[in-house]
């Protein structure tokens, strides 16, 4: 009878309590084992998974390797709900090959969402707006540099306008990947310029098919004073017909190198004025994908950047650039994979095929002179077990 009188004293511990019990956590991962071959000297991060580009030097130098890294685990919360609102989250870690060779275990997602009727946020560590959508391939590098990518802290709210329709607005800040800048990639540029990167986009979504388009500001302090502000854009399609898949995506990138992108900046003549000039670029990628839930399931990817130089000219011995972007004019990549599906076991064969065209700049960071093309052939194949 006490008892009785006590649980009908406290009704909001019970019902808490009941929310509690009503979440769900749902665990995943995989195990991911590369054999990988290339025929010229590379430039490529993560031992040698994550690809950019072959390096500009005349000598073929020919690499095999065998790693076992990028394998994943992660956790999905969903199910709990207070005064209407929907709490979910995420927390996803992987292994990574910073330096040596010891693979250290790396926070990759970790953010909450709550969600009310036609509108939600996403706080935390996640994927970059611009980066989210990823083209078809089975290998790690995603189609870097050709497209954006990026994980980030954010605060991203998301309003369905109307149905189907969406407008996401973010504000975003830099902690694994940065921009690059006199000391080298760092968060220190961001955190000097006190301005968080903006985000806003427009996103149509229903049943297969997919629509995006976004823009982006990022302002960094890369010194003691003076301000680079830089404006980034991007277009996004999907759309499945049948056992076929169509993905696209456009990107124009003003120093894209927080991104994974080819780009960098510089000063100009006027020193002490601060004034600097971001590169310029367009890259995109497209994937046809067939099949992909049979055991069989072929695609194919092609991608292509252009570098535009920067608006005004640079002195040669204040720039900053990721991938090469100093002395590279134009670079495309044609990657056709097989995967073998069986169950939770998949084993891919992928051929890449990378070709830059570098030379010498004018002051712009783009080659104009002695415009020569470099070349990769990659051979890859990937066991990976999903569980």
């Amino acid at each position: 009878m006490f008892l009785f009188a006590a649980l009908s004293c406290c009704p909001n511990v019970s019902a808490q309590d009941t929310r509690q019990s009503l979440q769900k956590f749902n665990f995943y991962g995989f195990i991911s084992n590369y054999f990988v071959y290339d025929t010229h000297k590379s430039s490529a991060g993560l031992e040698d998974l994550f690809y950019y580009m072959p390096s500009d030097t005349p000598e073929n130098e020919s690499t095999f390797n065998f790693v076992s890294l990028t394998s994943r685990v992660g956790v999905d919360v969903s199910g709990y709900q207070i005064k209407g609102r929907k709490i979910g989250a995420k927390v996803e870690a992987d292994f990574y090959l910073k330096s040596g060779t010891t693979a250290a275990l790396r926070l990759r997602q970790a953010y909450l969402t709550i969600a009310r009727r036609k509108h939600s946020w996403k706080i935390g560590q996640a994927w970059h707006p611009m980066a989210i959508d990823l083209p078809d391939i089975f290998s790690f590098e995603c189609g870097v540099p050709f497209g954006p990518y990026s994980h980030t802290p954010q605060v991203l709210f998301e309003f369905e306008m109307f149905d189907n329709n969406y407008l996401d607005i973010a504000a975003l800040w830099q902690m694994q990947y940065t921009s690059t800048g006199p000391n080298g990639a760092s968060a220190e540029y961001i955190r000097k310029a006190k301005t968080p990167e903006a985000y806003l986009g427009y996103n149509y979504r229903k049943g297969d098919t997919s629509f995006k388009l976004g823009a982006d500001m990022l302002s960094i302090m890369p010194e003691t004073a003076g301000r680079l502000t830089n404006f980034n854009f991007f277009e996004y399609f999907q759309k499945t017909f049948g056992v076929f898949t169509l993905k696209e995506k456009v990107t124009y990138a003003m120093d894209g190198s927080h991104m994974n992108m080819v780009g960098g900046y510089g000063k100009t003549p006027e020193t002490e004025t601060y004034v600097y000039s971001a590169t310029r670029s367009v890259s995109g990628w497209m994937t046809f994908a067939f099949c992909k839930d049979k055991p069989w399931s072929p695609s194919l990817f092609v991608g292509y950047i252009r570098n535009l130089g920067t608006k005004s000219p640079v002195n040669s011995d204040c720039c900053w650039f990721m991938n090469n972007a100093s002395n590279l004019n134009q670079m495309y990549r044609v990657q056709p994979e097989l995967v073998y599906n069986l169950g939770k076991v998949q084993i891919g064969l992928e051929y890449m095929f990378t070709s830059v065209q570098y030379g010498k700049s004018r002051g712009y960071m783009v080659a104009v002179d002695d415009l020569h093309w470099v070349s990769n052939h990659r051979a890859q194949a990937i066991v990976k077990y999903t569980f």
